[in-house]
């Protein structure tokens, strides 16, 4: 009896011992352990040790996400608008969003950048129409997102807008990358034409890659009255000569529906924008798609750009 006593103790001293020494590596490279009572901080330095980098969803993970997506991408971003929101409906719609994205190429434009929109028109010379002008709004969100060009054409102010995932659309060039000191530019409307007038046949002017997008800081000059709003109120940092068409009544009531103190308001501001945390969430979720057409595009865009040497004889 005691040699057999003896032999059970000693078998089951070496399975808790190999259980206590056991250990798992996950997939995603967490270790799981099966020590009955670790040393929590043996076990911080191991998993420390083991993982560097967390496993996937984590801020360390999120971090890598480039901050200017907010500005390229803003179309993936929900609608700050509550009673717009639907959870279900966005994420089809960025799935439907990334599906158009891997047959036509969207590129990077801003409020103030020159862009020629190719689309298929069946009323025109060979089924396809070609418009260049400057791009001064840029709006709403997921499939509905659009935009709106504007070119003045044998002395007539002609604005196009389109909707940025629409099926009819073929080709989308940035001929001038640039951006504007305010957020539209439907003051244009009101603007002398030579602010709004680019030649159809204009070339792309390419800016050097990793270069930061130029800001243009060039104030428009007005027409006079009558205008299409009343820019007076805007608080606008792109027209030069607001005052000269502004008179005393005018002006105080401007002032009477001035509401300056809003920038200070932290809950308008939050009702009217998307969390940064809800950012990180949505940009997570398409972020190794939309980096992989990026490296596509670059990809082919070097391929255009390469010049088949000649054999000199």
């Amino acid at each position: 009896m005691n040699i057999i006593s003896k032999r059970l103790t000693s078998g089951k001293s070496f399975l808790l011992n190999s259980a206590r020494r056991l250990e798992i590596l996950s997939p995603y490279g967490v270790t799981y352990s099966t020590k009955t009572n670790p040393d929590p901080a043996e076990a911080t330095a191991q998993q420390q040790a083991r993982v560097p980098n967390s496993s996937p969803g984590t801020t360390e993970r999120k971090s890598i996400i480039p901050p200017e997506y907010r500005f390229i991408y803003q179309e993936f971003l929900p609608d700050p608008k509550i009673e717009w929101r639907n959870p279900i409906r966005e994420k089809l719609e960025r799935q439907d969003m990334l599906d158009r994205r891997s047959n036509i190429d969207i590129p990077e434009f801003y409020v103030g950048s020159v862009l020629a929109v190719t689309c298929s028109d069946q009323h025109a010379v060979g089924k396809t129409s070609r418009f260049v002008g400057i791009c001064i709004l840029r709006e709403k969100c997921g499939l509905r997102a659009r935009f709106i060009l504007r070119n003045v054409v044998d002395n007539q102010g002609i604005e196009v807008s389109y909707d940025m995932y629409d099926p009819t659309l073929l080709k989308i060039e940035v001929l001038r990358l640039e951006k504007r000191v305010d957020s539209h530019l439907l003051y244009l409307r009101d603007a002398l034409d030579e602010y709004s007038t680019f030649n159809l046949n204009m070339e792309p002017e390419l800016l050097p890659d990793g270069a930061p997008v130029p800001v243009n800081d060039v104030k428009v000059i007005l027409k006079p009255r009558p205008w299409y709003d009343r820019w007076e109120r805007h608080n606008l940092q792109g027209v030069a000569n607001i005052d000269e068409h502004t008179n005393e009544r005018k002006k105080k009531k401007a002032e009477k529906v001035a509401t300056p103190w809003e920038r200070f308001d932290l809950m308008k501001e939050y009702r009217r924008a998307i969390p940064e945390e809800e950012q990180k969430e949505v940009f997570a979720e398409v972020y190794s798609q939309l980096h992989q057409l990026e490296l596509t595009r670059k990809k082919m865009k070097r391929k255009r750009t390469f010049v088949k040497p000649t054999k000199l004889a």
